[in-house]
């Protein structure tokens, strides 16, 4: 760099006084001074041509975006319903709103009663303080709601277990189960109600100040997961591969050790990425119900058992998905890498993080046909069933207000066909005229 800023300064001393340039020629060049010597210039060549480097583009999928979206009233109808059934008087005094969802959700709840007069109903008013309560159709349909959960408990019992397996030491902190509880169909109370009906599964422990759920009893016939069920309809058998398989676009291969894989719409992959995707479809790699301290965290089939984690947690959920702050709390007791989403996102085949909603959202592709569940359980289909109601609602006011507009419509009609045969008869009262032709004249 020292010999580039020399030679700069010097070229720049010639261009400008032209008269004294052969002496500083003949000061600086190397044959006056009777020595040969060569000036190496360091030369910085351009990769690109010029350009920026493409930056890496993450592909939306709008079905699984739709998702989100698709949530946010519903779980304002089933959270409203389920503080209307807390109650003593299955009733909800209006002033005592505030103070289940704050004052700025209130809002937002009370414009979910106005608009969905199907499901609630307000009552009272002058003497008696108002209060909202569910319809007589909407609590006929919450009545089934203690059946369908006599039809859940044996599947949230074997959630729980596997959940339980899928960590190190068979235990996870209460908080954490507290965190996921919704997302895995348990009721609020399931401290109380579900774990004390089977102590041969389930434990309660203190460790260091923390309260834990600890497996009691290991069943080796749980610990199979939601791709290997799957495979396993599919006929697909734990043999070897084929020596010749062709390489697909979609990424997808048969075998005991692959993942099903959805590209998005707009992701181009080249047949080098494929056939790296290939070989890691190859890879075998340990079952997740195996214990994560025999692996070290570099080996790449210990990483890619990290996504087989990842995807059995996933599959254990009513809804396929997580957020990225109930992933987190996962870290310690599935020995999950500190960056799991930056991880995640390189497989965006099988996982799509989304960022609707108040937080970031981890969705399981294959679990989706576009923007619905492919299965769904019992507790699911009760709950698209009574927030159905309003869809009910909305399909008998838009009938009424077609059958009010007609009505109109026909109205409207009648008194200008009365107008004009008031005016024909004004017209034929002065002069003679001939009907049809007045008719064909006036329209």
């Amino acid at each position: 760099m020292r010999w580039y800023l020399m030679f700069w300064r010097l070229r720049r001393s010639l261009k400008s006084s032209p008269e004294s340039s052969k002496e500083i020629f003949k000061e600086h060049s190397p044959i006056s001074s009777g020595k040969l010597c060569c000036l190496h210039v360091q030369i910085m060549y351009k990769c690109s041509g010029g350009r920026r480097p493409k930056k890496k583009i993450y592909y939306r999928v709008p079905e699984l975006d739709k998702v989100m979206d698709l949530q946010k009233k519903p779980a304002m109808i089933l959270r409203l319903k389920s503080i209307i059934e807390s109650r003593k008087n299955q009733f909800l005094l209006l002033r005592d709103l505030e103070k289940e969802v704050g004052f700025v959700q209130k809002w937002n709840y009370i414009a979910v009663i106005e608009k969905y007069p199907s499901i609630f109903q307000v009552a009272g008013g002058h003497r008696e303080p108002p209060r909202v309560m569910l319809t007589e159709k909407a609590a006929k349909v919450a009545a089934l709601e203690v059946e369908v959960k006599e039809q859940m408990e044996p599947i949230l019992v074997k959630n729980l277990r596997k959940l339980l397996m899928l960590s190190v030491d068979c235990r996870v902190p209460l908080e954490t189960i507290e965190l996921i509880q919704d997302e895995l169909g348990l009721p609020r109370d399931f401290k109380n109600s579900l774990v004390p009906k089977y102590p041969q599964f389930f434990s309660f422990r203190g460790i260091n100040g923390r309260d834990y759920l600890f497996l009691e009893n290991w069943d080796s016939s749980l610990a199979v997961t939601a791709r290997e069920e799957r495979l396993k309809d599919e006929g697909v058998l734990a043999g070897g591969y084929q020596k010749k398989v062709k390489i697909t676009k979609d990424g997808n291969f048969v075998g005991p050790f692959a993942f099903q894989l959805r590209f998005p719409a707009g992701f181009r992959p080249n047949m080098s990425y494929l056939e790296e995707v290939q070989r890691w479809q190859k890879l075998e790699f340990p079952s997740p119900y195996l214990n994560a301290r025999r692996f070290e965290a570099t080996d790449p089939k210990a990483r890619k058992r990290i996504v087989a984690v990842v995807h059995e947690l996933l599959s254990l959920t009513m809804e396929k998905r997580l957020t990225s702050v109930q992933l987190d709390a996962f870290h310690l007791e599935y020995r999950l890498p500190a960056r799991l989403l930056l991880y995640l996102i390189k497989h965006h085949a099988i996982f799509y993080l989304t960022n609707k909603g108040a937080k970031s959202t981890v969705i399981l592709k294959d679990a989706y046909d576009g923007s619905s569940l492919i299965h769904s359980c019992p507790l699911l289909a009760f709950k698209d069933k009574f927030v159905g109601l309003a869809e009910t609602w909305k399909a008998q006011s838009g009938c009424i207000q077609l059958q009010w507009e007609q009505r109109c419509a026909a109205l409207a009609l009648s008194v200008k066909c009365r107008k004009k045969a008031k005016e024909f008869w004004k017209w034929k009262s002065v002069k003679k005229i001939d009907p049809q032709a007045y008719i064909a004249s006036t329209g």
